[in-house]
C-alpha cells in the first residue's frame, strides 16, 4: 500500500512540476514579433500591411491598390527582400500573380526566406508595378 501511495504522490509531483515549468502560450507569440508597415505610396497607389518575423523567414501580409487597369505598368504588386545583420541579401518573394491589383485593391500574404540562425535582421518591402519593377521600397528592422 505504501509503495502505491508513494508512486501516486511521485506522479502528482512530476505532473505539477511539468505544468508549472511549461511556458505560457503567450510566450510563444512574443517569439514572433509583428511589425506594421505604413503605406508605401506611389501616386494614388499603395501597399500597407504587417511583417511577421520568424526564425528562418518572414511573412508579409497586407493590401495593395492600383487605380488603373490600363496595362501592367499601372498594376501593383508587393515584393519583399530579407537581409542579415551584415546587409547581405538572404531571399526575396512577392505577392502571387493572382494577387496583382489592376484597377482595384487586393489582399496578399507571402513568405520570404531568411535561412540563417535568428532569421532576417531587415526586410525591405517594395511597391512594384505589374512587370515586377520596384517603384518604391522601405526598410524595416527586426524589433
Amino acid at each position: 500500500m505504501q509503495t502505491h501511495l508513494a508512486a501516486a504522490l511521485g506522479s502528482v509531483v512530476l505532473t505539477a512540476g511539468t505544468l508549472l515549468g511549461a511556458p505560457a502560450a503567450s510566450a510563444q507569440v512574443a517569439d514572433y514579433p509583428v511589425t506594421p508597415y505604413a503605406p508605401i505610396l506611389v501616386g494614388n497607389t499603395w501597399t500597407t500591411g504587417t511583417i511577421t518575423w520568424y526564425n528562418r523567414s518572414v511573412v508579409v501580409t497586407g493590401t495593395h491598390k492600383s487605380v488603373s487597369a490600363a496595362g501592367p505598368e499601372y498594376c501593383r504588386r508587393t515584393w519583399a527582400y530579407t537581409y542579415n545583420a551584415a546587409g547581405e541579401k538572404l531571399g526575396s518573394a512577392g505577392s502571387a500573380s493572382s494577387d496583382t491589383a489592376c484597377g482595384t485593391s487586393k489582399n496578399f500574404s507571402f513568405q520570404v526566406p531568411a535561412d540563417v540562425p535568428g532569421g532576417a535582421a531587415l526586410v525591405r518591402v517594395c511597391l512594384d508595378d505589374g512587370n515586377l519593377k520596384d517603384l518604391l521600397c522601405r526598410p524595416y528592422r527586426r524589433p
